[in-house]
């Protein structure tokens, strides 16, 4: 079962799991592992009934607690990435960490609209399959690609900052890196690639800085700019092999489906959204997915605050009793 909408929509899409063609696939950080939904995506207000009449306590409890860091943890594993950066030169590490939280109870389908209504610029969706539930909502495009037209999207989200403070060196410096990145992807396939002005990107209570690209593409190379794209260093790092490598040292969990992307195929666009803000939903526990990019300017406990705030994000849309 799945409910998601897209972004500046109000309608609510699932998918009727009637074919062997796949509408919305999930794909891991890694790359390595997939939640596919299979059938034609279609309008619906009824599927919401049957996420109501679905009991999490029919989901496994949450049992890893080693990969919980807490606050003097987290700023001590900072640090350590701080020192790799310098070490190694690097312009940019993403470090993530696991917030659990717990509940009695927990609404959906509620949870759902919350995200829906706070988010209106963001892919949201609520998912269960197989003893396994996320829910989520982000906005930002790995990738978008016109059928009719040929014109791929994409863009560069970094740098975060509460709503209320002004950009820093940090920021700025850490979403130019995403952009280059991206550009010299975008130049391998269009000599005329369109690229906007860094602007403020809104999402919930945080802003990003975002920079828009556009360019004409065969169809036959949609794949391979995915494949070259992700993971970007906003999720990952640069140089990419080493950051990932080094990912695995530093984190004390696998992020499973965070920071991998989704994969939506309609009649006329094929979208792939990058999988962050989300949370996966245990028997009477949530774990919420939260990072941020490490630069050798970074401060840990800066850091930890802005995990905390994306952490908010997530949960104060989630109803819980």
């Amino acid at each position: 079962m799945i409910l998601f909408s897209l972004p500046f929509q109000d309608l609510i899409y699932t998918v009727a799991e009637n074919s062997e063609n796949s509408a919305v696939s999930f794909i891991d950080f890694n790359g390595q592992n997939q939640v596919n939904f299979y059938g034609q995506i279609k309008n619906t207000e009824s599927k919401l009934d049957v996420f109501n009449n679905f009991s999490v306590k029919d989901l496994p409890e949450f049992k890893n607690e080693d990969s919980i860091i807490n606050e003097s943890e987290y700023l001590a594993k900072v640090t350590d990435v701080i020192d790799f950066i310098h070490e190694n030169e690097l312009k940019k590490l993403v470090f993530s960490r696991r917030k659990l939280i717990n509940f009695k109870e927990i609404k959906l389908v509620e949870s759902f609209k919350n995200l829906r209504q706070n988010f209106p610029n963001a892919l949201s969706y609520l998912f269960i399959k197989d003893e396994t539930c996320w829910i989520g909502a982000f906005s930002e495009i790995l990738g978008k690609y016109n059928k009719k037209t040929g014109i791929f999207e994409t863009m560069s989200v970094a740098g975060t900052l509460p709503l209320s403070e002004t950009w820093t060196n940090k920021e700025i410096e850490e979403q130019k890196t995403v952009t280059n990145y991206i550009s010299d992807i975008l130049k391998k396939y269009s000599e005329n690639v369109h690229q906007s002005e860094t602007k403020d990107h809104i999402s919930g209570n945080i802003k990003h800085l975002k920079t828009e690209f556009s360019l004409k593409i065969k169809p036959e190379n949609i794949e391979n700019i995915i494949a070259e794209l992700h993971p970007t260093p906003a999720v990952c790092g640069i140089p990419k092999e080493i950051c990932k490598t080094a990912i695995q040292n530093f984190e004390n969990s696998n992020r499973e489906l965070y920071a991998g992307y989704i994969k939506i195929e309609t009649d006329e666009f094929l979208y792939y959204f990058v999988n962050l803000r989300c949370a996966k939903i245990y028997k009477e526990s949530a774990i919420l997915f939260v990072g941020g990019g490490i630069t050798k300017d970074s401060n840990p406990q800066k850091e930890w605050r802005e995990t905390e705030l994306k952490a908010e994000a997530i949960a104060k849309n989630l109803v819980l009793l």
